[in-house]
């Protein structure tokens, strides 16, 4: 069975054409991917490096680490995502491959073939988040870099990431986020190091209602970045 939930690929194929639109459902996801695109390239250094960004969706951070000088393959199991991503990649000129395809297939097809694996915001939308945990490990080479972001379960983040961020700002459609499907950092972490990665760093996104931006900083209690590497 396909690790993935139908009711979460539908509520973003719904969707999918608003991808690159920077005041649409998908603002919050251009205002904060220069962050963590600085945060994977400091830790990597991604020009040469061959990478994969996995849950892709329209492309948004796969294009901007081609600009950093990575090769990319982004994938993502909903079509009309891709579709979008595919056809944005055409307009901008932008050298990158993308396939509809599970990590957990891709793992079968593609061992250690990669320098840098990103899974940024999709860990929280699938069935069994562990699966794409060891699927991601698999994958990567000896001595490279895994990077995972998610969010934090607990009484704030439900606050924040739910209540405040799809109910009173409006900043994402209701119903994006389950509580029950958020991933405490340590939960995280255990299911990494049991796929034999290994811990680097935990760093928070926070987000600044009055000046209307984000920062990477010490505070994990909602949305979190973690970056580890596969010993060799």
């Amino acid at each position: 069975m396909i690790n993935a939930d139908p009711q979460e690929l539908r509520k973003f194929e719904a969707i999918a054409h608003r991808w690159w639109d920077t005041h649409s459902d998908f603002k919050p996801l251009h205002a904060i991917n220069p962050l963590r695109l600085n945060y994977i390239d400091e830790r990597a250094a991604l020009r040469g490096k061959h990478v994969l960004d996995v849950g892709c969706g329209g492309g948004i951070l796969s294009e901007s680490m081609v600009r950093r000088g990575a090769n990319v393959l982004g994938i993502d199991l909903g079509e009309a995502p891709l579709s979008v991503a595919k056809l944005h990649a055409l307009d901008t000129q932008i050298d990158i491959h993308y396939r509809c395809i599970s990590v957990e297939d891709l793992a079968q097809e593609m061992p250690e073939q990669f320098d840098v694996v990103t899974c940024m915001e999709m860990l929280e939308h699938v069935p069994d988040p562990s699966s794409v945990v060891r699927a991601c490990a698999n994958l990567v080479k000896p001595n490279g870099h895994v990077f995972f972001s998610s969010i934090n379960r607990n009484p704030k983040a439900f606050l924040m990431a739910i209540v405040g961020a799809e109910y009173v700002m409006n900043m994402l459609p209701r119903g994006t986020h389950e509580y029950a499907k958020f991933i405490k950092p340590s939960e995280l972490e255990f299911a990494a190091r049991q796929a034999q990665l290994t811990i680097r760093d935990v760093s928070g996104l926070t987000y600044n209602p009055i000046f209307q931006n984000y920062r990477v900083g010490k505070d994990i209690d909602v949305n979190y970045m973690m970056h580890f590497t596969k010993e060799a």
